[in-house]
């Protein structure tokens, strides 16, 4: 099994600083890194603890770091290894959903699936599969992507909800969760429709917590996502089929984005930032304003900024 090259968990505010002072007691060398309480390098790893209490481990010496210094010292446990052990949910056969470009005003919406079962989840541990937001080429999202699709077991399947799609859905969903929840659906639906090749059936289907109740997922499933227990989650570190499913649709996000900067000849930053909001208004004036549905959001915000029309005032959220 290849080494662990990269770590995260959330440590709280007792181990944080029991972990600060451990790593100055060991001449570890700070570092300074943005929204990070404290960060420290060694010649085998960095560590950063973020001000959200998430923790960042990577470097050859990250499972060193986690055998002999984070579990025993830190934590007071011994995890790495024994996830299934742990916690023997991990094997069963089930379907995981995930999603890319939700947060993204350029680009396609991808929602992707797969079926895992305990060979498939063994298979993945020897091929370094990690959730996709700590993966920062977008070749490497796409060689993990691949060899999921070809895993012997693994069951998967992808929805691409183009912008143009993307906008008359939500048009007439008015919510991003309520779009969300379609995804998911159609995702699990389409996995069902090919049980066939799932050995063991699977047991549940997971799909990220976007909203408050599960019941906006469970109202779009149809006949066949229906027969299977519903569960709703936010994001599990130590599962590995939220890895995958993660990297699935990444790849079909990084995949759709490209096609669109090649067809308009532009490129198209990812995410929502001050370089979005000038290649998006570079696109108006090249392309016109009528074709931002083509490539965008037109939900957000910075599709009346790209227009140089005024902003609504935002409204304070609030929990119901």
């Amino acid at each position: 099994m290849k080494p662990l090259a990269i770590h995260t968990c959330k440590l709280t505010d007792d181990q944080a600083t029991a972990l600060d002072a451990a790593l100055r007691a060991r001449d570890w060398k700070p570092r300074t890194v943005p929204y990070a309480r404290f960060a420290y390098e060694s010649t085998k790893a960095n560590v950063v603890f973020y001000e959200s209490g998430k923790l960042v481990v990577q470097g050859k010496g990250t499972q060193e770091f986690i055998e002999f210094l984070l579990e025993p010292e830190i934590l007071k446990q011994a995890k790495l290894g024994y996830e299934t052990v742990l916690n023997p949910d991990l094997l069963l056969p089930r379907i995981r959903v995930d999603e890319s470009g939700k947060g993204d005003f350029f680009g396609p919406l991808c929602i992707a699936g797969v079926y895992v079962n305990e060979a498939v989840i063994k298979a993945w541990a020897e091929l370094g599969v990690r959730d996709s937001k700590n993966i920062s080429s977008d070749k490497k999202i796409a060689e993990l992507a691949e060899k999921i699709r070809t895993t012997p077991g693994c069951v998967t399947d992808t929805v691409v909800v183009g912008n143009e799609a993307y906008n008359r859905l939500y048009l007439k969903m008015k919510s991003v969760n309520t779009l969300l929840a379609w995804g998911h659906a159609r995702v699990i639906e389409n996995l069902m429709g090919k049980r066939y090749q799932m050995d063991p059936p699977p047991v549940k289907a997971i799909s990220d917590q976007f909203a408050s109740s599960k019941s906006v997922v469970e109202k779009a499933l149809m006949a066949q996502g229906k027969e299977l227990q519903l569960v709703q989650r936010h994001k599990a570190e130590e599962d590995i089929a939220v890895a995958a499913a993660s990297i699935l649709a990444r790849d079909g996000f990084v995949k759709g984005l490209a096609k669109l900067e090649k067809d308009f000849a532009m490129k198209f930053p990812k995410g929502a930032s001050a370089a979005v909001d000038a290649a998006a208004k570079q696109f108006v004036t090249e392309h016109g304003a009528e074709n931002l549905v083509k490539i965008s959001k037109t939900h957000f915000r910075t599709a009346l900024r790209a227009q140089g029309l005024p902003e609504p005032p935002k409204t304070e959220w609030r929990k119901r």
